[in-house]
């Protein structure tokens, strides 16, 4: 049974949200004390976390950094705040996903069961046990790494889905309708926006390991990933 972690301060809300994945056979646990988070998390060992924004003590933006920390379960935001710069801030702090209340349910059970999928069932079975190496830089698809000259860089699942395309077909350009069709299913409504964070959390993390230049735009067309993973100016 998968086990999902609310981190809500609205009471009715969260009684709402447990009582439809209860439904739907999920199992849940919900934070009482905002000053507790993690322990609670690791503690729990949830599959997937639900996050709001405006919480006490501190927002969802830093608990989303503290369990990305030590975790690449989804995390999907849950809030009430609506302005793209959010859901920008959200996505670079490590989520995967984020809705706007007041939402539909059925749409939650939907981004729920969409991201479990990726993340632990069917879609994600077929990575278990592979790893791709291009110059050098491998990535371990079923730990979410990458590794590159004794180092190694954690990644989101989304993250490693985008590296994983890029690196299957080095050298190719991969458009941006690819990506947004391979990353993301039909239940999760994706804006270019979206993508642009992605992609610029992924070149961020090549940078980080000297590949700054390893990652190209191709105006119009989409990206490409330079087979021989050159540090370009």
């Amino acid at each position: 049974m998968f086990k999902i972690f609310i981190v809500e301060d609205d009471k009715s809300l969260v009684s709402l949200l447990k009582e439809r994945l209860h439904k739907f056979g999920f199992e849940t646990f919900a934070v009482q004390r905002f000053d507790t988070v993690i322990e609670d998390f690791e503690a729990y060992q949830p599959h997937l976390v639900l996050l709001d924004v405006n919480l006490p003590s501190y927002d969802g933006y830093y608990w989303c950094r503290q369990i990305r920390n030590l975790s690449t379960c989804p995390i999907v935001f849950i809030s009430a705040r609506e302005s793209k710069m959010d859901q920008v801030m959200a996505l670079e702090n490590g989520a995967d996903d984020y809705l706007t209340k007041p939402f539909d349910y059925d749409i939650v059970i939907a981004k729920v069961n969409s991201h479990l999928r990726r993340a632990f069932g069917s879609y994600a079975s077929k990575d278990h046990d592979r790893s791709v190496t291009v110059a050098g830089l491998t990535l371990d698809v079923e730990r979410l790494a990458l590794f590159y000259e004794d180092q190694r860089l954690d990644l989101s699942h989304t993250e490693a889905k985008i590296m994983d395309e890029f690196m299957k077909k080095p050298g190719q350009v991969i458009s941006r309708d690819r990506l947004l069709e391979k990353i993301w299913d039909e239940h999760t409504f994706v804006d270019d926006n979206t993508l642009n964070v992605y992609i610029t959390r992924v070149r961020k993390k090549l940078t980080s390991l000297g590949l700054s230049g390893a990652l190209e735009t191709i105006r119009g067309s989409g990206y490409r990933l330079h087979p021989e993973l050159e540090d370009q100016p």
